[in-house]
């Protein structure tokens, strides 16, 4: 492995873990071989390429498209370990057994390569004890790679050394993690469970033995440690069941096994509830049933005091919902902390308690806090890390809360504070993160690759800073530049939804960026993209009757793509999340999109029982007829209009290259924190070449003959009950738009006269009653309507 690049791996082991690792590693575009114990009979990889078909079954799915698995190559032990030789990269990702994967070490080691990196993924055996077996040459290119579950989607990756460990291997590995995987990389102490783990389970721990303590049942439990403490929906019990209650005792006992004298050892062993559950192979979400069971529509949850399910009843105490509102993070725990009420009182305990862990273990388990800080966020998913949240309530207020708890016996431990505690007011300063072990802050680190990060991840109490100078900026949007040479553009609207404004701040971009910049750049710093077009804006137009406005409105978004496509400089939007609807018709009309992987795209009008009229359809016509070599352009046509008229939305961007929203000239990326530095660098480079927008060419358009037949594939569809009258006359519209309305079949037509149809289909449908309730539902419900 050189300078960060992994031009080909291998993953040892093809369980679910070891399987999915090697999806991410293909999603990413790295051939990776996938070795597996040799099967009986003909085929010797048949083990291999089972648990490469598994792939396709599982959810979420691990994979960005059906395609990528092709990079995935099925080898066993017996016949291929020579071909590790050609690989850059060699993760181990076998059974959590110290003597097996000692035994497989010793099988491989003769076969890496001498510039390659082994590395275990290990969830937290000891990686120093891991590297006794491997040869003095391979112990320096040795460590571990905790990824968390599932592999694609958890942003955390713990990297942790043995004593052998070569720095600069660690730093290359880092980078392409970073880079080329998107991870967020934490570097972790040879500790039991290593950092997110250790203090994430001590949290559920914690939350257990607190919920006993306070008589509080599951559910209300998860209604209290969910989205109220920003924390994720699946909150505690729900999680438990996510990962499996066998698996998280596994952990549990695992755990116990190699805490030594941690004095919070003790609370490290599986409940008697869980066990009862495991013993009845109620294991969670995989077997259908744990501490919660759907039975139709109504989710019941286990009474452990009556062995048996009930139905569960969400809810947060007015007291609690009260306290959690005060804005002050210090006000907030005082009244937690002070109330008389026993869910207030549990909510002040459970923070207490994981403060006072993390404290006590800093020193050992990590090298700062803000690697605490961020392997809880990444890991585990909550919005502020335990130091985080203590910094932000008051550090010295919130140490002599602990302290006097401490001293009259409320705590599950009698472990005092460390001393370091009382030595500094903040864990996070514009110096750096504290480090308990070298007692002082220190800075981030000074990898490269962070450089390609604008605007990283930061914890509180990090200065944030701005990333460029204002050029202007109002309640929509924020024109700014980073460089005095390229402007950007973010959207500051609710889930970047794209009204009249921001329309507007478009227009205003566009004109500075003509005037005074080289080019422009659409992103925002956080996902999504855009939602599209806002119609909750839009509604009372409608319901008013004006649809004289409305149309207006149309012509102003698509005059809006219209001009991102034929400016005078270079348009490069940036992506990540969802694009929606108008958001998705923002990227199609942009002169290249940077998109990260996990950029799910749609044009989904026709939920709402609408067509795309902001210029989408015009340009899967402009894109079908550039593609057609024989003046065909009808097998384009098919798919698309099968994607529309179901509102397909893509499952990532490569996805969105297959489904045509996106072109295969788009860059994808897998790390969402370096769109805004690839984007300026594409937008740059396009500059450079002196740029000039495209020259509008004629289309040729399916015409009359193109509808006739998809038409007819939409009356077989309504014949059988799988569309809905409504969803034909759409589907209807949509095949008009996309064939280029009432012409001949090869008919050569201009993108205005494109345009026009859109906006007449659009026109027609949002004057129909079963639009306007399809559009009332979705708003007031956010599901879709089949009328």
């Amino acid at each position: 492995m050189r300078g960060g690049h992994v031009r080909r791996a291998a993953v040892l082991g093809a369980g679910v873990m070891g399987a999915q690792i090697a999806a991410h590693l293909a999603n990413a575009g790295v051939p990776t071989l996938l070795f597996e114990l040799a099967s009986g009979g003909d085929e010797s990889i048949a083990n291999a390429r089972k648990a490469v078909d598994r792939l396709r079954k599982l959810e979420p799915r691990p994979h960005a498209t059906d395609s990528v698995l092709q990079r995935i190559e099925p080898a066993n032990y017996d016949d291929h370990l020579q071909r590790l030789r050609g690989c850059d990269l060699v993760i181990e990702a076998i059974a959590e057994r110290m003597e097996l994967k000692h035994g497989l070490f010793e099988r491989v080691a003769p076969h890496i390569g001498e510039h390659a990196i082994l590395a275990s993924n290990t969830s937290g055996l000891s990686v120093n004890a891991l590297a006794q077996p491997l040869p003095e040459s391979l112990r320096p290119r040795f460590c571990g790679v905790h990824f968390f579950n599932p592999p694609r989607y958890m942003h955390l990756v713990e990297l942790v050394p043995t004593a052998f460990s070569s720095p600069k291997v660690l730093d290359r590995l880092e980078t392409f993690l970073v880079m080329g995987l998107g991870k967020g990389v934490v570097r972790c102490r040879d500790t039991p469970n290593f950092i997110a783990n250790r203090i994430g389970v001590f949290s559920i721990l914690a939350i257990v033995h607190q919920a006993r303590l306070f008589g509080l049942p599951f559910d209300v439990v998860d209604s209290l440690t969910g989205p109220v403490l920003g924390r994720p929906k699946s909150a505690t019990f729900r999680t438990a069941d996510v990962v499996g209650l066998d698996t998280l005792a596994h952990v549990i006992e695992g755990t116990s096994k190699v805490l030594g004298d941690d004095p919070w050892g003790k609370y490290y062993r599986v409940p008697d509830w869980m066990r009862t559950l495991i013993d009845r192979n109620a294991l969670g979400q995989k077997a259908g049933i744990g501490i919660y069971q759907k039975e139709g529509r109504e989710i019941r949850v286990f009474d452990p005091n009556a062995g048996d399910y009930r139905t569960a009843e969400l809810g947060t105490s007015p007291v609690v919902s009260q306290a959690l509102a005060l804005p002050d993070a210090a006000e907030r725990f005082a009244a937690l902390r002070t109330s008389t009420a026993p869910q207030a009182r549990f909510l002040w305990a459970i923070e207490r308690e994981v403060f006072h862990y993390s404290a006590y273990l800093l020193e050992t388990i990590a090298e700062t806090a803000r690697d605490v800080d961020l392997g809880i966020r990444w890991g585990f998913g909550w919005k502020l890390g335990p130091f985080e949240s203590w910094q932000a309530a008051g550090w010295r207020l919130v140490a002599g809360w602990i302290r006097e708890d401490i001293a009259s016996g409320k705590t599950m431990s009698e472990a005092p504070l460390p001393s370091w505690v009382s030595e500094i007011d903040r864990v996070h300063t514009e110096k750096g993160s504290w480090s308990a072990s070298a007692g002082a802050y220190k800075p981030r680190a000074k990898l490269a690759v962070y450089d390609r990060q604008v605007v990283p991840d930061r914890v509180e109490g990090e200065p944030h800073g701005s990333p460029g100078r204002v050029v202007h900026e109002d309640t929509s949007v924020r024109i700014w530049t980073p460089d005095d040479a390229v402007l950007v553009i973010s959207v500051k609207s609710r889930m970047h939804t794209l009204g009249i404004d921001v329309l507007d701040g478009v227009h205003r971009a566009l004109d500075i960026a003509e005037e005074e910049y080289s080019g422009l750049v659409i992103w925002s710093p956080t996902a999504p993209f855009s939602a599209g077009a806002n119609l909750k804006e839009m509604m009372p137009t409608i319901e008013a009757g004006d649809f004289t406005a409305v149309e207006n409105a149309v012509a102003r978004f698509q005059d809006t793509t219209a001009r991102l496509r034929q400016s005078w400089v270079p348009v490069v939007a940036a992506a990540q999340g969802l694009a929606l609807g108008g958001g998705c018709e923002f990227l199609m009309h942009c002169d290249r999109v940077v998109a990260a992987l996990e950029t799910h795209v749609g044009l989904v009008e026709s939920g709402v029982g609408l067509i795309p009229a902001g210029g989408g359809c015009k340009e899967l016509a402009l894109r079908a007829s550039q593609s057609s070599a024989d003046g065909n352009v009808f097998p384009f046509i098919k798919p698309v209009f099968e994607t529309l008229a179901m509102a397909r939305v893509a499952g990532s961007a490569p996805h969105a290259q297959e489904l045509a929203l996106l072109r295969g000239s788009d860059v994808v990326i897998c790390n969402a924190n370096e769109l805004l530095h690839v984007a300026l660098a594409q937008v740059r480079a396009l500059a450079e070449a002196v740029y000039r927008p495209p020259v509008p060419t004629r289309i040729r358009v399916a015409g009359r003959t193109g509808i006739a037949t998809l038409e007819s594939h939409l009356a077989n569809l309504r014949e059988g009950g799988f569309v809905t009258p409504h969803d034909y006359v759409v589907a209807r519209h949509i095949a008009e738009a996309l064939c280029g309305g009432d012409v001949d079949a090869g008919s050569e037509v201009d993108e205005e006269w494109l345009l026009a149809v859109e906006r007449r289909a659009f026109m027609d449908l949002i004057r129909l009653e079963k639009t306007q309730q399809r559009i009332r539902h979705t708003l007031e419900t956010g599901k879709p309507l089949r009328n």
